[in-house]
């Protein structure tokens, strides 16, 4: 049984994106990579990531971006898409390939689903059960972020008890992925939802033996190359931990002050370990170069 878990999603990529939540699903192939391919160079350049790692997209407002956004994913190399949700059902989807037709109905309003077929992994994600007492309580409609499936903060026991029964409808059943996707604020703001969170945890793997906490990327590497449980604590793929060695590469960083064409007269800024760059990051100019 695999738990993807994302404690952060980095919808803006880079902060000029547009808040109009339909330019996501309408707008161009060329205005989608320079978007989120461009976003992609921003955040190698900035944050010093060198590693190739920014490979999944998740689309600003969970605005599914159709045809467009996915030939821009294949036009760029990037593996995976976690933005089209499934509605609630038994047994719970496993991530499924753009190959051929999505194994389920396209959901959520007006969403602009693709209808083409595309070397892309969709890291669909399984709308979660809100119900504390899924036995007892009249069926309520799914969510697909945690922090939106509470309509007030939830107590420490309704946390853990949520959590344990949506691991149920996946563990008992197919034992698709189930997936964790909520912003890091619903955690840091909430100390004791946060302790639930980490007790639920200790007690999932003390219990389960074969429960694994994996990334996206993992789960695909899984299932490109499927080993039974007796195999998986020498499995490659899964070996990688962040363990940093050696002295941190810059301490604070740089709080540049930076102009942009875009918004003239005003100053943004924009903290980074690497070098200033000459503009602020835009659309046009990822690495903030100053020229198009």
């Amino acid at each position: 049984m695999l738990v993807t878990q994302v404690s952060s999603q980095v919808n803006k990529l880079m902060s000029c994106h547009s808040d109009n939540e339909t330019y996501w699903s309408t707008t161009s192939e060329d205005k989608w990579e320079r978007e989120i391919a461009g976003g992609r160079i921003a955040i190698e350049s900035f944050a010093n990531i060198t590693d190739n790692s920014v490979i999944g997209v998740r689309a600003p407002f969970m605005r599914v971006g159709g045809n467009n956004q996915f030939r821009m994913m294949e036009k760029n190399a990037f593996l995976y898409d976690s933005t089209i949700v499934a509605p609630m059902q038994s047994p719970p989807l496993w991530p499924y390939t753009l190959y051929y037709r999505m194994p389920h109905a396209c959901h959520g309003n007006n969403q602009n689903c693709p209808t083409r077929s595309f070397a892309v992994w969709e890291m669909v994600m399984n709308e979660m059960d809100r119900r504390e007492e899924p036995t007892l309580e009249e069926e309520l409609p799914g969510c697909a972020m945690v922090d939106s499936c509470f309509s007030s903060k939830p107590y420490a026991d309704q946390f853990y008890n949520f959590l344990q029964s949506n691991l149920d409808r996946h563990y008992l059943t197919n034992r698709a992925p189930l997936g964790l996707y909520f912003q890091s604020a619903f955690l840091k703001n909430n100390p004791d939802i946060l302790d639930a969170f980490l007790i639920w945890l200790d007690d999932t793997l003390a219990s389960n033996k074969d429960v694994y906490f994996v990334t996206m990327t993992q789960v695909i590497q899984w299932m490109q190359d499927p080993r039974p449980n007796s195999q998986l604590v020498n499995y490659e793929p899964w070996r990688e931990k962040c363990d940093p060695q050696g002295p941190p590469f810059c301490y604070g960083g740089t709080n540049c002050e930076l102009s942009s064409d875009e918004l003239p007269g005003q100053t943004v800024r924009l903290n980074t370990c690497m070098r200033c760059p000459n503009k602020y990051p835009w659309l046009n100019d990822p690495k903030g170069d100053g020229f198009f």
